[in-house]
């Protein structure tokens, strides 16, 4: 019995839920250990890694499942979906964290870093402190920050599967 191509799409769609479940988990042990708070950056750094190899993973098991024929368009659309989906599930856990979890965690991230431009920036005149206050409100708007981890993500996908792609492609 010949094996049916399988679309991007449902493919994708597990591989985006993996890897949104591992930004939920890295930011859970940043916010348990106190690391989101103080801004430790090495766990983001860790998805960084992930990411692309999620990525690649999930190209070369699409090219596996379909008879090893692979296009570099169904892998840049495998890659996007990877990254839709995986943003998609960190925002509906970032809005129940901001919203349900810990609805205070935001005022206090504002406090971090007011405190910290002061330390960095002691000469800081109070107008220049407003203005960049303002702007970090302005990125702390759900949907302004659920747009922009969407098109990030996206965006990285498609680079990660056209990279992917060009190196898997069938010939």
């Amino acid at each position: 019995m010949e094996q049916q191509p399988t679309s991007p799409g449902k493919f994708g769609l597990n591989y985006g839920i993996i890897l949104g479940v591992v930004m939920i988990a890295i930011s859970v042990i940043t916010y348990v250990t106190g690391m989101a708070l103080e801004g430790t950056q090495w766990p983001q750094y860790l998805y960084y890694i992930i990411f692309p190899v999620v990525i690649f993973y999930a190209i070369s098991k699409y090219k596996a499942h379909n008879a090893n024929t692979l296009t570099v368009g169904s892998a840049i659309k495998l890659g996007v979906i990877i990254g839709v989906i995986s943003a998609i599930v960190y925002i509906a856990y970032f809005l129940l964290f901001t919203y349900v979890i810990d609805p205070e965690f935001m005022g206090q991230m504002m406090e971090v870093a007011e405190e910290n431009m002061l330390e960095q920036n002691p000469n800081m005149s109070q107008e220049q402190m407003d203005q960049t206050l303002k702007f970090m409100k302005m990125f702390q708007n759900p949907g302004i920050i659920s747009a922009f981890w969407i098109g990030m993500s996206a965006l990285f996908g498609l680079i990660w599967s056209l990279i992917a792609g060009l190196v898997m492609k069938s010939n």
